[in-house]
């Protein structure tokens, strides 16, 4: 039987990004929701995107026996002195969609010109296994928000950030295009890279 990774998340975007990333690893991709025991809630109350995704590895490879992954990935724009950061998910508030926090950011933003809209992507992916760190990898892209969201493809901010040397927002991109340029692309083909090597090394050990 093949290895099983554990994505830290219940979203669906996400699980379905690791996935494609994993394809052809000869592993198991679930996300908390496929496990069969409850699991709780981790609280993200971490200062940096390390922290974050850290203390949700470590806390769900001790309940699901299974090498675990987390992601924590935010936009940090420089003229919002790095805002919204590790709140990108609730940026606009509690139970707030994508849309709520894109226009939210446009909002913020109204009226400044192209040089004042530089942000990054970033992407921090841990990988945890019996509550030990394995590994920790970033990924970032730079890039400028939009003035207006374009867009129907990704997810998040995807609609008005459009990264370095491109024309087209992640959201105008197909998924393919997306994960060769993306900051969780990047990280995720570190992820795998490391990955590959480590079931080598460690092959057996780490069956459901």
């Amino acid at each position: 039987m093949n290895p099983w990774i554990v994505l830290c998340s219940a979203n669906q975007d996400k699980l379905k990004e690791l996935r494609r990333l994993m394809k052809g690893l000869g592993v198991r991709v679930v996300s908390v929701a496929d496990l069969d025991r409850p699991l709780p809630k981790v609280v993200e109350n971490g200062r940096t995107f390390a922290e974050n995704a850290a203390k949700k590895a470590r806390i769900y490879s001790r309940l699901s026996d299974h090498l675990t992954i987390a992601d924590d990935s935010g936009l940090c724009v420089r003229a919002l002195n790095g805002r919204p950061g590790v709140y990108s998910a609730r940026f606009a508030g509690p139970g707030c969609t994508y849309d709520d926090n894109n226009r939210k950011l446009l909002s913020l933003l109204e009226g400044k010109p192209l040089k004042s809209r530089g942000a990054t992507f970033i992407s921090t992916i841990a990988v945890y296994q019996k509550g030990r760190k394995i590994k920790i990898i970033k990924g970032a892209v730079d890039g400028t928000i939009t003035e207006k969201a374009m867009g129907r493809h990704g997810f998040g901010f995807d609609p008005v950030f459009v990264p370095k040397g491109s024309r087209v927002t992640f959201a105008q991109m197909s998924s393919a295009a997306k994960n060769k340029t993306s900051h969780r692309g990047l990280a995720l083909r570190e992820v795998r890279k490391f990955l590959e090597s480590y079931f080598k090394k460690t092959a057996g050990k780490h069956r459901p």
